[in-house]
């Protein structure tokens, strides 16, 4: 069957918005419940902190709070420079969940470029991911009539049969944003030259600000999900790295007077501009319960992916 070019138009801008919230929020391997809530367990324990004294005291003692508390809502900005792909700002705000990933977020930006609409809600839960269509929109052509496309995105990547594109899929972003609060603390915790830098407001609340900074070599010893990397991939992808003059990660953290990160900041130098990840946290514990959508309002864009000849076409 011949399949129309809006379709085509649908799946690129499909597949950019997923690529880009799965840079800021992977996939996790883990127990998950059929409601998409998030099941008990907590994060993967950081290893030895680079730095000693009060400062990585703290941040430790957030690491256990954050990643036990498991879920929070989330307001965040991410942003990268015109000469990088054109650049641009995307702006998320909903409820996130981590150890497994879940979230409902409202998305919006220059960063998603051919939805025709100001913003989109995406859903996840157990890897997939569902993203509303906007109602008029050039994606809503081509759909039958339905509201919701749903990816699942493992699936979609381990068809493809190309790594990269597996990476990619399964939250291994260049900005490597698929981290949950827990996460980057445990990020922070791997700086040679975390510091304390005092009391600061935060939104009006009293906060205490930590700073650090992570090479691409500390960053990629404490992700879980490089470790499907072999040692020679692993070479290489610091080499490749290093080359495009990418150093590594500045971070700054604030705690509130509870122990959990409420503000939190990335930024990667690049010889083209700096990316940039601005995220404000709140709440945490509200249970992450997600709802997907019914069936019968969703349209398979793997289905269509396949019959326009991509991942899994000749299966």
């Amino acid at each position: 069957m011949r399949v129309s070019a809006y379709r085509k138009k649908t799946v690129g801008a499909a597949l950019a918005a997923v690529l880009l919230v799965g840079g800021a929020t992977a996939c996790e391997n883990g127990k998950k419940e059929d409601s998409g809530r998030a099941a008990t367990g907590a994060s993967a324990e950081p290893s030895k902190p680079a730095a000693g004294g009060s400062a990585t005291e703290a941040l430790a003692a957030a690491y256990k709070k954050t990643s036990a508390a498991k879920s929070a809502k989330v307001r965040m900005t991410m942003s990268m420079p015109a000469s990088l792909g054109g650049g641009g700002t995307m702006e998320m705000t909903g409820t996130q969940g981590w150890d497994p990933q879940v979230m409902d977020i409202t998305m919006k930006g220059t960063l998603t470029p051919g939805a025709g609409a100001e913003s989109m809600r995406m859903i996840m839960s157990n890897n997939v991911m569902y993203m509303e269509v906007p109602k008029g929109s050039p994606m809503s052509e081509g759909l039958d009539g339905k509201s919701w496309m749903k990816l699942d995105v493992t699936a979609a990547a381990e068809a493809s049969g190309d790594a990269e594109a597996l990476k990619k899929l399964s939250g291994m972003g260049t900005m490597d944003q698929n981290q949950d609060p827990a996460k980057q603390l445990a990020l922070l915790l791997s700086s040679p030259n975390v510091k304390h830098l005092g009391g600061e407001k935060v939104e009006g609340m009293d906060a205490e600000h930590y700073k650090g900074t992570v090479s691409f070599e500390e960053m990629l010893a404490v992700n879980e999900s490089a470790k499907v990397l072999s040692e020679a991939e692993r070479t290489k992808l610091v080499e490749a790295t290093k080359k495009a003059g990418i150093k590594g990660y500045d971070m700054d953290v604030w705690l509130n007077k509870d122990g959990y990160p409420v503000h939190m900041k990335v930024g990667i130098g690049t010889p083209q501009g700096a990316l940039n990840m601005d995220a404000y946290y709140s709440d945490y514990g509200s249970a992450a319960t997600v709802r997907t959508p019914p069936e019968n309002e969703t349209f398979d864009l793997f289905a269509m992916l396949k019959e326009l000849g991509g991942p899994g076409a000749g299966a």
